[in-house]
């Protein structure tokens, strides 16, 4: 299982994904360019002192990161507000990347197009989205608990 952002553009959020892919063992992807450098303050302080145990890959652009994909047989799975289909609802494998597009603008057509799956986490009538952090959260839960890829307890003590 993998994560991957999407042309990020909150240095929060990426640190908070680094370090809940720190704590997992899943490793985060960064898909440039970026709103940010990875030296931006907000992005060490929200990764704390877990960026060093991120396994952060960057890829220079879209078609690079197709490219380690594609080569590495991973199915993409882009979560995003306009899929009519839930995340619940689906199968993951643990050789799959969870992509999350842009804060400001979510993922343009020719990454929904790329993806192998759309999905969305079902909300009421009348918001917008949630947190990209959250989001991921919330599906990095459930695809690891589907795959049984949650380290065991214990494991980080």
């Amino acid at each position: 299982m993998h994560i991957a952002l999407f042309q990020p553009d909150i240095p929060q959020n990426a640190g908070t994904l680094a370090r809940l892919c720190a704590c997992l063992g899943v490793p985060l992807a960064i898909i440039e360019p970026a709103g940010f450098p990875t030296t931006d303050r907000a992005f060490l302080r929200a990764g704390m002192d877990y960026l060093d145990l991120a396994a952060i890959t960057r890829h220079a652009s879209f078609s690079a990161f197709e490219d380690w994909r594609r080569a590495a047989g991973r199915r993409l799975v882009l979560f995003t507000t306009t899929a009519d289909r839930s995340f619940l609802d689906f199968s993951f494998a643990g050789s799959d990347v969870l992509l999350f597009g842009r804060e400001s603008a979510g993922a343009p057509e020719h990454v929904h197009a790329a993806a192998d799956a759309r999905l969305t986490i079902p909300m009421v009538n009348g918001v917008r989205s949630l947190n990209v952090a959250v989001a991921a959260a919330m599906a990095l839960t459930e695809a690891l608990r589907q795959t049984g890829g949650f380290p065991p307890p214990g494991a980080g003590r």
